[in-house]
């Protein structure tokens, strides 16, 4: 039987919103069977008393940048050194996770011994304490579908692969943005099959607000994010899933379909991609896509801006 280690660094477990929904999550990867291992990262207020209570594996010991915010590196390696199961999944601490996903994982392993499986979520009010049991995940179902809302291709929420991969991350933040879409693009540099796997595995996130983050401002606007970026290579690094290499359609790992605005990235990207050393690259990409290399610029200078509202420092 396949053996998978899901693992996530939580918030602490004080704001009784953000408690309610995070145990939801606990939960519902509990449920999932003897196939898959829980494990909680961190020193954060309550996680240590969570995970005994819910009977999953927790570790105290993570490196932490500057902030006091634990790093995605530290958390991979500390799961890997912990954990002997064949697949990685880290996922954020408010995604609902459902049966679906274990099936996905037999399906692409039996073709693939190196891969990245992401996908879009579901977003969706969740205020209560959810009972969730064997069977739980059809009604539940049936009202994500009716009152949630599909999320834009643009961030990923659970990241599922072999633990042979990824090996080397940068020191990034979690909870903070760019160091997903830094995932997306390592796989197709690397030239791991990155599969967009939305059709197949169904994520539930469970709205909240940014109050846990400081001014309660959304994370693209914390300093952190933008060293994140910066980290991860630039902007032209930031890969959704418009950039997969891969899509699931009817149980078929198949090619994206082609289309003019694909084969225009497609052709942008190549030097990202191919091409070294990475100021190349870099040149190479501005003058295949200049409009989209002088948005950069732009969004880069709108994140700045309002990182120096969020911070009062002048960056």
């Amino acid at each position: 039987m396949v053996r998978i280690a899901i693992f996530t660094s939580p918030k602490p477990f004080v704001d009784p919103h953000i408690t309610t929904i995070q145990r939801n999550a606990i939960q519902s990867w509990k449920a999932l069977g003897d196939s898959v291992e829980v494990w909680l990262i961190g020193e954060e207020t309550g996680l240590k008393e969570t995970a005994i209570e819910l009977g999953v594996n927790y570790i105290l010991e993570v490196e932490r940048n500057a902030y006091g915010t634990p790093r995605i590196d530290s958390i991979f390696n500390v799961v890997r050194s912990k954990s002997s199961a064949e697949y990685c999944c880290y996922v954020n601490s408010d995604i609902l996770l459902f049966p679906d996903l274990l099936k996905t994982v037999d399906l692409v392993r039996e073709k693939l011994e190196r891969f990245l499986l992401v996908g879009q979520r579901w977003d969706l009010n969740v205020k209560e304490g959810l009972n969730i049991h064997e069977n739980w995940s059809f009604s539940f179902l049936k009202r994500t579908y009716s009152e949630g809302k599909l999320h834009a291709p643009a961030g990923s929420d659970y990241f599922i692969f072999p633990r042979n991969c990824f090996q080397e991350i940068p020191p990034f933040s979690v909870g903070r943005a760019g160091w997903d879409n830094w995932m997306i693009f390592y796989a197709r540099q690397a030239g791991i099959p990155c599969i967009n796997a939305t059709g197949a595995i169904t994520a539930v996130h469970q709205n909240h607000d940014f109050s846990h983050l400081p001014q309660g401002r959304i994370h693209r606007k914390q300093p952190e994010s933008l060293e994140n970026m910066q980290l991860a290579g630039g902007r032209s690094h930031m890969f959704t899933l418009a950039e997969v290499s891969h899509v699931i359609v009817n149980s078929q790992i198949v090619r994206p379909a082609i289309s003019r605005e694909r084969l225009m990235r497609e052709i942008s990207i190549f030097p990202l991609l191919h091409i070294r050393p990475a100021w190349l690259a870099q040149t190479l990409y501005s003058i295949l896509s200049p409009r989209r290399a002088a948005m950069d610029r732009k969004k880069d200078q709108k994140m700045k801006d309002e990182i120096t509202k969020t911070t009062g420092e002048s960056l």
